[in-house]
């Protein structure tokens, strides 16, 4: 059965961007992860291994966020790869990294990157 997990408005403070002052004041991000599963058996045992544990997600996305980079690209990038090593019913993922009030010269609530990836065949 396919099953949708999701992760939504995780609230990370990180120092993500191309201009200096943001190394160092940083900014607020909101990430959202939807994962999708092929659930098995053990889900309907109660057992979490058969399918996507949210906890895993907030995690791979907290510790891939505390990684700077220049580009929201490359962060969602890391939080989708590293997703599928680690989780192993993981069949598709989307990933979408906000920066809050970014430092633009417009009057903006929120610029986004958002990418999404299946698992290749093995």
């Amino acid at each position: 059965m396919r099953t949708t997990v999701k992760v939504e408005n995780l609230k990370i403070y990180a120092f993500h961007g191309c201009m200096n002052e943001e190394k160092v004041i940083g900014s607020d991000y909101i990430v959202n992860i939807t994962a999708i599963c092929f659930v098995n058996k053990e889900v309907f045992q109660d057992v979490i291994s058969g399918t996507v544990d949210y906890v895993d997600l907030a995690r791979i996305a907290k510790q891939e966020m505390s990684i700077r980079a220049k580009l929201l690209e490359v962060v969602v990038k890391r939080i989708i790869d590293r997703s599928f090593e680690e989780i192993t019913v993981l069949n598709k993922i989307s990933v979408t990294v906000s920066k809050i009030n970014p430092p633009i010269n417009a009057d903006v609530e929120a610029v986004s990157v958002t990418m999404a990836e299946e698992r290749k065949s093995q």
